[in-house]
Order: C-alpha cells, then sequence, then structure tokens
C-alpha cells in the first residue's frame, strides 16, 4: 500500500500537490527513474519549463488511452475535454487522451504475465490493486508515477439512524461504529464485496485492527463479518442502491435494505448531490471513526512503460501533471475529491454530510500492510461461504523439536498456537474437525479422530460448544515419542471421509500438517495414494487437500504432488507461526480459482 510519488515539481507542476514525505506517500527512486531514464527526461524538461505546454498542435495528436476508476473517470475526462478544447500539448504535439470507466478489481484481475493491456495509464481507486496487479504480472509491469486524488472511507448513515446513534457530536472507533449498526436491526450495515471493493476490503481491515487481533477480536471481526455478508452488493457501484430503498421507506425497509452503508467520502457526495437534485434532504450523514479513516489514493500508474514510444511516454507525465493543476484540482474537488496529500479545505466533506465533531479533517488511518489485507480477504472468504475442514495434524516425535527463535518452545507448541489464531478467524456455521497421526498411533492403524467434524456452534454435553472441545483438542495435542510420520495412510483416510461427508454449499477441505516424508514402510506407495485421490476426486463435489509442510525436514515436492491431486495446493512454511496465514491463503486462492474455474 506504499506511494510512489514524483518530484514535486514533476509531478504537479506548481500547485504543491505532490504529498509530504511520509511512509505513506514516500517519494522512491522507482519513480525517478521512470522519469530520467524511460521518460526521456520528461520530469526534467517540466521542471524547467522546456516543454510546450500551450503552442499550438502539431499535425498528429498524441494518443494516450486511459483506464480509470468509474468514480474518478468523469472528473478525469473532464480534465482530458480541457486539454482538447485548450489544445494543451506535450513536446509541441497535442494530447489525445482517450479515458474508460473500468471497475479497479475487474482491471486487476486482467493482469497475467502474458497479457497485454489495451490501455497505457491506469487509475484505480487504491493502491492495493496496483499491488495485485504487479503479483500476477512482475513488478515491471507497473509503476506508479504519481496520485490524482484522495477520498477517506467512512460510514454513511440515513438520518433517523444517524440522529439515534448520535450524529454529529458522538464519535466512534470503526470496531464501535461496526458493532452499533450491525447489531441493530433498524439500521442494518451493508457494505460492497470486499473482494471487489478496495472501500469494503480497507474498512474490513480497519475493523478487525480496532477489534484486536488476538482471539476474541478476531471471533468478533468474524461475527460482524457474517451479518455483513448478508447485505453486501457486487460492487461500489451498487452500494448506495439499498440505502435509496432504505430512506424511501417508513418503517426501516425490509431484510435487503441497509441504513448505514461503508463507502468513500466522495461516493457520499455523490449520492447527496443525487439527492438534493430530487429536491430532497434525505442525503446520507457521515461517521469518521475516530481511529483513523483509510484512503482510497487514486495513482496514476504507467503500464508496461518500457514498451511505449517516447512522445506516449511523455504525453502520460504531461497529463499527470495537467490533473494537478489548480484548475484540474477544482474539477476533481467538484466530483467530490480531496487533492492529494494536502490539508482539508472546502465544501467536499460538507457535502458528503460530514460534520463537525466528526473528525473529517483528522489523520487518516496508517494503510494496512499486504499482509493485513490479504488476512481481512482471507477471513471474508471464509465468512461468506461457510467451510467445512477436517484438520490433520502430524504428532511424529519431530514435532518435539525446538523452533529456532522461539523462546524454546517446541514445533508442536507453535503449531498448536498457530491453530488456535486460525479456529478464531472461523464462524459458528463452519464445521471442523480435529485429527492427529503419527505410526501405529491407534493400534495398526496411523492416525486418530480426536474431535469429529462438526458445527463450531453446535452444543456439546457439559455446557460447551464444538468450538470449545477443537480448542481444547488443540492444546492438548503432544508429540508421539519415537513416532514416525505416517503419511500416506492417514491422507488416504481423511480425504476418503471428507469426501463421503461432503456438505454442499460449504467450502470443503482437508488440511493437512506433516514436518516430515511419510516414514511408514508398511504404507501404501506415493504412486498408490497419488492415483487414489485422483479416483475420490469429484470436480463437482471438489474436496481441496490443503497441505502444508511444517520445518525444513518435511518433503515440500511430496506435499504438493498430494495435494495436487485433489484440486489442492502444497505450501512449504519454516515457521510454524505462519500457519494461520497460509490457511487462509489457501483458501482464498483455491476459492478464487474455483471462481474462475
Amino acid at each position: 500500500m506504499g506511494r510512489h510519488s514524483l518530484p514535486d515539481d514533476a509531478a504537479h507542476g506548481s500547485t504543491g500537490a505532490a504529498a509530504p514525505a511520509s511512509g505513506r506517500r514516500r517519494t522512491v527512486a522507482l519513480a525517478t527513474a521512470l522519469v530520467l531514464a524511460v521518460a526521456g527526461g520528461t520530469a526534467v524538461a517540466v521542471q524547467r519549463g522546456l516543454l510546450s505546454f500551450g503552442h499550438s498542435c502539431a499535425a498528429t495528436a498524441v494518443r494516450l488511452d486511459l483506464v480509470a476508476s468509474p468514480d474518478v473517470a468523469p472528473a478525469v475526462e473532464a480534465v482530458a475535454e480541457r486539454a482538447r478544447k485548450e489544445k494543451i500539448t506535450s513536446d509541441g504535439s497535442c494530447m489525445d487522451v482517450r479515458v474508460t470507466a473500468r471497475d479497479s478489481y475487474k482491471v486487476a484481475a486482467s493482469f497475467t504475465s502474458r497479457s497485454r493491456p489495451d490501455f497505457a495509464v491506469w487509475i484505480p481507486d487504491a493502491s492495493m490493486w496496483v499491488d495485485r496487479a504487479k503479483d500476477a504480472a512482475g513488478s515491471a509491469t507497473v509503476v506508479t508515477a504519481g496520485h490524482v486524488a484522495d477520498s477517506p472511507v467512512a460510514l454513511g448513515v440515513v438520518p433517523a439512524s444517524a440522529k439515534a446513534l448520535g450524529w454529529p457530536q458522538k464519535t466512534y472507533t470503526w470496531a464501535e461504529l461496526a458493532t452499533a449498526t450491525a447489531g441493530d436491526d433498524k439500521v442494518r450495515l451493508g457494505a460492497a464485496d470486499p473482494a471487489h471493493s478496495a472501500a469494503g476490503l480497507l474498512a474490513l481491515s480497519c475493523i478487525g485492527k480496532s477489534a484486536g487481533r488476538d482471539a476474541a477480536g478476531s471471533t468478533r471481526t468474524a461475527a460482524l463479518a457474517k451479518v455483513l455478508s448478508q447485505r453486501v452488493s457486487d460492487g461500489d457501484g451498487q452500494v448506495t442502491d439499498a440505502l435509496g430503498t432504505a430512506n424511501s421507506r417508513q418503517t426501516g425497509g425490509s431484510s435487503h435494505t441497509s441504513g448505514a452503508v461503508v463507502l468513500s467520502e466522495q461516493a457520499a457526495f455523490a449520492y447527496n448531490a443525487g439527492r438534493h437534485a430530487q429536491g430532497t434532504d434525505q442525503g446520507v450523514r457521515l461517521f469518521y471513526p475516530k481511529d483513523g479513516a483509510p484512503q482510497l489514493d487514486y495513482p496514476y500508474t504507467m503500464v508496461r512503460e518500457s514498451g511505449m514510444s517516447t512522445d506516449e511516454s511523455r504525453a502520460a507525465m504531461r497529463f499527470l501533471t495537467l490533473l494537478g493543476d489548480s484548475e484540474s484540482v477544482q474539477v476533481l474537488a467538484g466530483h467530490g475529491f480531496r487533492a492529494p496529500g494536502q490539508p482539508v479545505a472546502g465544501a467536499v466533506p460538507p457535502a458528503a454530510g460530514g460534520s463537525s465533531p466528526q473528525p473529517y479533517a483528522g489523520t487518516s488511518a496508517d494503510p494496512p500492510s499486504a499482509q493485513e489485507l490479504q488476512d481481512a480477504l482471507g477471513m471474508w472468504t471464509i465468512t461468506v461461504q461457510s467451510a467445512r475442514l477436517t484438520t490433520v495434524v502430524d504428532a511424529s516425535g519431530s514435532m518435539a523439536a525446538t523452533v529456532p527463535g522461539s523462546g524454546g518452545h517446541s514445533r508442536m507448541d507453535v503449531t498448536k498456537a498457530s491453530l488456535l489464531q486460525a479456529l478464531a478467524q472461523f464462524t459458528a456455521e463452519d464445521e471442523i474437525g480435529l485429527w492427529d497421526f503419527a505410526t501405529h498411533l491407534d493400534g495398526s492403524r496411523d492416525y486418530r479422530r480426536l474431535v469429529p467434524t462438526a458445527r463450531l456452534g453446535d452444543p456439546s454435553p457439559g455446557g460447551r460448544t464444538q468450538r470449545d472441545k477443537l480448542s481444547a483438542a488443540f492444546a492438548a495435542l503432544q508429540p508421539v515419542p519415537d513416532g514416525a510420520t505416517g503419511l500416506f495412510d492417514t491422507t488416504l483416510a481423511a480425504y476418503k471421509e471428507a469426501t463421503s461427508t461432503y456438505a454442499s454449499g460449504k467450502f470443503n477441505a482437508v488440511v493437512l500438517l506433516t514436518d516430515g516424508a511419510n516414514e511408514d514402510p508398511g504404507s501404501i506407495s506415493r504412486a498408490d495414494l497419488v492415483a487414489q485421490l485422483q479416483k475420490l476426486t469429484d470436480p463437482s463435489r471438489p474436496v481441496p487437500l490443503i497441505a502444508i509442510a511444517v520445518g525444513p525436514q518435511a518433503d515440500e515436492a511430496e506435499v504438493r504432488e498430494i495435494a495436487r491431486a485433489t484440486g489442492g495446493a502444497g505450501y512449504q512454511v519454516t515457521d510454524p507461526a505462519d500457519i494461520q496465514a497460509v490457511i487462509l491463503q489457501a483458501i482464498m486462492a483455491l476459492g478464487r480459482a474455483r471462481q474462475h474455474g
């Protein structure tokens, strides 16, 4: 989520719109190198006033294809139209900037190592999409050269509900806001799908951080996400539709409407403008969380810049400069955007529904890290579709080995702690069970069924729940002295049971953790195991195996081959503390693969 900026004069002319030097808006050598080495000295020329910005056009205009997030596209198009009308030039040639509106998540998903985008510049609504494109296509494919606008993410609430929540005098943290609105059946919290919406994912991550990263906080966040998933819109373009319905009803609306939604300040600005145009003052009131509002930061991103001509590269840099001049800043403000990195000024926050003492001019929240966003999205994926998981844990003697840097804790100790953290991410509707394994652990069998797979919310004798039973069973796991790794027979048995008890409508999987290769000479062979797993696999009833090789002695190639036979995935972790993150990563990746399969 870091930001890459050009030098002030190069990125924003004389307007001073470049962000200050900070962690969120840092100036990096990469952007400077882009301008000096790739753009042929454009930034230096702009800084020194050597380029012709107002002379008559050359015979042939330089065409620049630009794709922008739908919310900012109209403002960008207005600046492009100004460039055409006023014949603003780059190096003596007119600029013909063609602006197309596309959802940021769709553009990010289109990047692969072999993709050839049909555009030279991309302005998504948030840097997280640029990071995702880099992960898919390589860091050299997209380079952020500056930022066009900012818009904080907040909570928009219809007037009656806002009054009941104490607006504008009362302020809340993210966790407090989510609890107050999600738990009130009259308000009904809604949002755009965090898999498709930067605003939704940033808010979800902030809610998780605000609630606390411990097991109790994670459980509260998962519960809130579960409620939120019942009133989720496909994307940002639809999130205010439910608000319109709720605003038009006198009795709170149906179960599918929302009286409060996560949205950007700009989206609230546009919604309120539409309501005022209809002759009503029933716009939203904005709550800005007092623990900080994350920003949509609209990065100006050069796409495969090395393949652009010098004229195209210079035109792209010239248009970025134009977007930062005072007239363009006013155009952006007229569409509800803040100037990037500048103090809050003008009428945007009040028109969007902000009012003191709501901290709309306060410090923005630190942007979540890529790992925090991945964790939030993984938790969301689990929450939206309930899971049925059989967890199979290696209990061989080698799990007693000490993990370096852990303060003397064993591999099993760290594994148990990570599993307990992962358990906190699941809701009462999820089904989870536990096996452990080592050679001849249960007579001639290498495995034991410690806790049968069942709903975490199901009651158990003694007033406990399935979650309580699993927590106790995880905590009680111990390495078996002199026990070897009975991997193959255990994997086959667990997979047979998981496929025979498949739960329709849930994410079914077997999660296997092992720190070694198969050591049971009397078991089936690897080839036989792979063949039998392939026979058991049914694409219409998918049960992927998520196999995690733990520690340096684990056979990564072996677990990957076994997992692939089921349509699953194998992973290697050096530190068992990473198991929780890997489980979430695997569920997210396999869920995406199924959606695009």
